[in-house]
């Protein structure tokens, strides 16, 4: 019994730090690369460009946000390309299929537009603000973030919004999802719960392979400095 004891005492700082390890990789791990191991079927370089992208935001002095939505529009409408993240807790909460505007393409998006009556799609970086009940249910409304970009959003009434459209089933049926006025939709199975989890201030990423875009985004060019600063509030407040 004592010999059993004198082991266990041996062996206790080894194993303490095997059980330290995991904490050590999470702390380790940026926001970016954490979010990404979440959403395997997410383009990794995306997921970085959208948590870049909204660390730039909060480090100019906006509002703290805690979730995150990347839409990838690179990727066929018949298969998820939303993901919606807890970035304090590090949690994928949706992944889900989203709907494009019609005038961005048929199953898959290509053409993008700030303009108003356009019925396409916008990119770039957006914030969430409140809902309402509309023609499309329960509805939420997002302010563009980038000039000559998106910012007609609130004009155009973009917004998160379910839509029957929306649906595994016809993805299979037809190889794609209904398309909207320009409008993210969702299925009106997961709407309501989503909305509530971006409701209020929360970040959205649309994302599509545009160079000009990519190029001229000052949400895509922010300092080292700058998002070391907004890195660090964002692990603050998550508490590692």
């Amino acid at each position: 019994m004592i010999r059993t004891i004198r082991t266990l005492l041996a062996f206790a700082p080894l194993l303490g730090a095997v059980a330290f390890l995991p904490l050590q990789a999470h702390a380790a791990d940026s926001l970016g690369d954490a979010l990404a191991k979440l959403a395997p079927s997410a383009d990794p370089k995306v997921i970085g460009l959208a948590v870049q992208a909204s660390e730039c935001a909060q480090s100019q002095g906006g509002p703290q946000s805690n979730r995150l939505a990347v839409i990838d529009y690179s990727k066929p409408s018949s298969e998820p390309r939303l993901w919606v993240f807890d970035t304090v807790n590090r949690k994928l909460l949706f992944q889900e299929l989203v709907a494009h505007g019609k005038n961005s393409g048929d199953g898959s998006s290509t053409k993008f537009s700030n303009a108003p009556n356009s019925l396409a799609s916008s990119i770039g970086l957006f914030r969430t603000s409140d809902t309402y009940m509309g023609k499309n249910g329960y509805s939420l409304r997002m302010t563009g973030l980038e000039p000559g970009v998106n910012n007609n959003a609130l004009a155009r009434a973009i917004v998160i919004h379910g839509a029957a459209y929306v649906s595994e089933a016809m993805a299979h049926a037809a190889g794609r999802i209904g398309r909207s006025w320009g409008c993210p939709a969702v299925s009106t199975a997961i709407a309501h719960k989503l909305i509530d989890a971006l409701k209020g201030g929360q970040m959205v990423f649309s994302y599509y392979p545009d160079q000009k875009w990519l190029a001229s985004s000052g949400y895509l060019k922010c300092n080292a400095n700058q998002l070391a600063k907004a890195e660090g509030n964002a692990t603050a407040r998550a508490g590692i």
